[in-house]
């Protein structure tokens, strides 16, 4: 087992010299890394916000909103189906549930029927279904039906909420470049924003914060905003108000005929004949052919283009009609311009917004901190000193303990923290505060596995074996306890890393890593070193101390 193959050893420089190369660019400054030739490693480890600083906002998402809007589609879809079944019926939300009344009392059997047919099972076909999405119940009087999304339902929705928030802020924060955000779920109804070397909140919370919902609808052919303020609103129909004095307001439906989640693009430019900020848009194919469906039948009546940013930072709901063009001609092609009062600047993130998707509801602020580049700078400084003082005394006791084959080990830990840092480096992890701490406690389990190989060689050596042999049998039957050890490790480290977020993370993958570094030093590197030690030795003896 000391034999190692021309092949083998070859393959084995291979690993180490890629490990030197992908750690080396971390060394040096990024300009000089820039100036290397494209088939030479540039990557460099990224630093996480507790070293590099930046910006740490915690947010909530609005329950109510999410609720409220589930409802409004609930009580749709409910009178969707009894018309299309041919029963006339109003209903309203209120109390957490959609209240249904049929416009004939008789119709009620037939009624509680087709209501019955919108229940559907929750859940998936692995892990079984969990319950069902509605409950349907008949009222107090005759002809009235009560209609709920069940608790599990609520529940569900909420999840992929807060999942597909997390997916459209991590959107939103790649168009600013690598910067290596930190985004995770936290708790059932937040998300954890951290973004290292971006201190200016402020744009971060307009990037981020706003839902950027775009909504097209049809306004309101006969009756204008005023004259339903001075009447009364049409049923189905609502008022966007511009500003308080209502001056370009409108008289919108409240279903809109496309929704943003059917555009796939949206980029800002400028118009061809004003030269004024604009935002183009395109549809995919099902909202081309509804708003191509929509402008066919609308020629010469407007139209208008809703943004719904949510609630801003004073609580108020803050939607608005960006603009209310009439439509000349069907629009046919399934892209178009959004114009109004924009800046550059305005036209560039909303168009950011838009393109990312929109958030499911509204994300309210409950933490927002900073954490200045010298706070970074000073926990580097600290994590370098901790690891050289514990290298140090780590290199100090494995020589003064095994002589020659200490310093087997300590080339063998130096390629072990290379051998991370060059994984870490290639794959784009993060390194953060407490990664620092899983690379020390790496370098004492690297040791460990050592320690252990070479005391079963003292003890074979005690035994009456000879060198070669007393060595062979010391790294082969150390071997089944240092993986088993390891493994168990491991299986807690990946655990951190499925559970923990944020700095539990990052030490977990410092961890998990130097446990396969660890195995791979400690029983190919070092078995390499010793029997090219052994085959250049005429003796075959043992140094002292081992």
């Amino acid at each position: 087992m000391l034999h190692f193959s021309r092949t083998k050893i070859i393959a084995i420089l291979f690993v180490c010299l890629a490990g030197i190369l992908t750690t080396l660019p971390n060394l040096l400054p990024k300009a000089t890394v820039d100036t290397w030739p494209d088939w030479v490693p540039h990557k460099q480890l990224s630093l996480g916000l507790d070293l590099k600083g930046g910006a740490h906002l915690l947010l909530e998402m609005d329950t109510k909103e999410l609720l409220d809007k589930w409802l409004r589609s609930v009580r749709e879809e409910s009178r969707g189906a009894l018309l299309k079944a041919g029963i006339k019926s109003s209903a309203g939300v209120r109390d957490g549930a959609v209240h249904l009344t049929l416009a004939n009392p008789a119709e009620a059997d037939k009624a509680l029927s087709e209501l019955k047919k919108l229940i559907t099972p929750i859940g998936n076909a692995i892990l079984g279904t969990s319950g069902n999405n509605y409950e349907v119940d008949a009222g107090a009087s005759p002809g009235t039906f009560i209609v709920k999304p069940t608790e599990q339902a609520y529940r569900e929705r909420l999840t992929n909420a807060v999942g597909a928030a997390v997916e459209v802020i991590r959107r939103r924060i790649d168009s600013l470049g690598n910067v290596e955000a930190n985004i995770v779920r936290q708790g059932a109804d937040r998300v954890l924003v951290q973004v290292p070397g971006f201190e200016d909140t402020k744009a971060l919370k307009r990037l981020i914060g706003q839902t950027a919902s775009l909504s097209f609808h049809e306004v309101h052919p006969t009756i204008s905003a005023e004259e339903a303020l001075a009447t009364r609103v049409p049923y189905g129909y609502v008022i966007i108000r511009e500003d308080e004095a209502n001056r370009g307001s409108q008289l919108i439906k409240e279903n809109e005929v496309v929704s943003g989640e059917d555009l796939v693009d949206a980029q800002p430019g400028f118009d061809q004949r004003t030269n004024e900020p604009i935002i183009s848009f395109r549809f995919n194919q099902a909202g081309a052919r509804k708003f191509g469906r929509f402008t066919q039948s609308h020629v010469g009546q407007p139209f208008a283009i809703v943004l719904d940013n949510g609630k801003d930072e004073s609580g108020k709901r803050d939607i608005r009609v960006l603009s209310a063009p009439v439509i000349r001609e069907p629009i046919l092609g399934g892209s178009g311009q959004i114009s109004g009062s924009f800046t550059v600047q305005t036209a560039n993130e909303l168009a950011v917004k838009i393109r990312s998707g929109a958030l499911p509801t509204s994300l309210t602020i409950v933490e927002e901190r900073t954490v200045g580049a010298s706070l970074g700078e000073d926990s580097i400084e600290a994590g370098e000193w901790a690891a050289v003082v514990g290298t140090m005394a780590v290199a100090f006791f494995m020589l003064f303990a095994y002589g020659l084959f200490g310093i087997f080990s300590l080339i063998a830990v130096f390629l072990n923290l290379v051998l991370i840092v060059g994984v870490m480096s290639t794959l784009g992890s993060t390194l953060t505060l407490p990664g620092i701490a899983g690379l020390v406690l790496t370098v004492g389990m690297a040791v460990d596995a050592n320690v252990l190989i070479y005391e079963r060689i003292r003890e074979e050596l005690r035994n009456g074996k000879t060198s070669i042999s007393a060595i062979e049998s010391g790294f082969n039957r150390a071997f089944t306890t240092i993986l088993d050890s390891n493994l168990t490790t491991l299986i807690a480290g990946l655990v951190m890393f499925w559970l923990g977020a944020g700095p539990v993370r990052g030490f977990a993958v410092t961890l998990s890593l130097g446990i396969f570094a660890t195995v791979f030093t400690a029983f190919t590197v070092t078995r390499l070193l010793v029997s090219l030690w052994i085959a250049r030795q005429k003796s075959r003896k043992i140094p002292a101390p081992l």
